[in-house]
């Protein structure tokens, strides 16, 4: 397959560095500012030592990708809220032209699944979107595989951020303001963590898992989300003297998708440790299903977008 990647920060560089393991080629990178476009493959690690020298990988229009010769639109710009845009744009545009999108920019499948599927009706490309929920955690391939009308209710950790912070603030006794800044420091929380520690980006995965079961119908403002921000380390002093702990649940069910901080046994398969992510299946006839590992990365998110890719094959 021919990619073309919108995006280049960790996700994007990482796809673009993988795809030949794959046996795909890259045929354009755009970042924000500008682009590369060669019909008989970018040079890759050129393109990307540029970007680390000059702070964009070519000198092209970005907007030149979507007129590129590509078979798959990877779409790994930032995920953004509301109208989901420039991702939703690009995949319009993808589409409009009969062309295949993976995504891993979680906006368009949150805001505006019922306009991508919309778009998907009326083309020969597909759309799909495993990077989006859990990064390498195969999540929407179970619900696939198992019938979307079979799974009636899916849970889990979903932040890894936010389940770091509440690792270390149970294990040490520390303050959240203390563990946050320790985060920031490792690399693991953003400068701005609000995405994260507010329950947002865990809102936004439950989000998709919602419209994935139910054909659509869900948008991030559909759903009761609240974060840790306010959460007392006393709360989780409390709780380990009743042998349990607090994680960040993403809960999703025909009622809809709940995202709270809730006590779960301190040993349960929902009190995953640190930066890993765990996703929870209760399925009519196979009962419950577990999957965890680590639900971010460059190369763990791009694992999934290439595993899409391969399934277009």
């Amino acid at each position: 397959m021919r990619l073309a990647i919108m995006g280049a920060g960790a996700v994007g560089r990482s796809v673009a560095e993988l795809a030949p393991e794959y046996g795909h080629d890259v045929v354009a990178i755009a970042d924000s500012s500008g682009a590369v476009v060669d019909a008989d493959g970018v040079a890759v690690e050129d393109a990307l030592e540029r970007k680390a020298d000059t702070g964009t990988v070519g000198s092209a229009d970005p907007d030149d990708v979507l007129g590129a010769s590509y078979d798959v639109l990877v779409e790994a710009t930032p995920t953004t809220l509301g109208d989901a845009e420039p991702g939703f744009g690009n995949l319009a545009a993808a589409l409009e032209r009969d062309r295949h999108v993976v995504l891993a920019n979680k906006g368009p499948v949150a805001e505006r699944y019922d306009d991508v599927m919309a778009l998907v009706a009326d083309s020969d490309g597909e759309v799909r979107f495993e990077a989006t929920v859990g990064a390498a955690i195969p999540a929407i391939a179970t619900i696939e595989g198992v019938g979307p009308s079979r799974v009636t209710a899916v849970r889990g950790v979903l932040n890894g951020t936010a389940n770091f912070v509440l690792t270390r603030m149970a294990k040490e006794g520390l303050s959240y303001e203390h563990v946050l800044a320790e985060a920031q420091d490792l690399g693991v929380a953003e400068a701005d963590p609000s995405f994260d520690v507010e329950g947002t980006d865990a809102a936004l995965k439950g989000t998709i898992v919602a419209n994935v079961l139910d054909g659509g119908g869900h948008t991030l403002g559909d759903a009761s989300v609240e974060g840790i921000t306010v959460l007392p380390t006393s709360a989780l002093d409390l709780a380990a003297e009743d042998g349990r702990t607090v994680r960040l649940i993403v809960e999703v069910t025909r009622s809809g998708v709940h995202v709270a901080p809730r006590l779960v046994p301190e040993h349960d398969t929902l009190a995953v440790s640190g930066t890993m992510n765990i996703v929870q299946f209760e399925t009519e006839h196979a009962d419950r299903l577990n999957i965890s590992g680590r639900g971010a990365g460059g190369p763990e998110t791009a694992s999934a977008v290439l595993a899409d890719v391969d399934r277009l094959d």
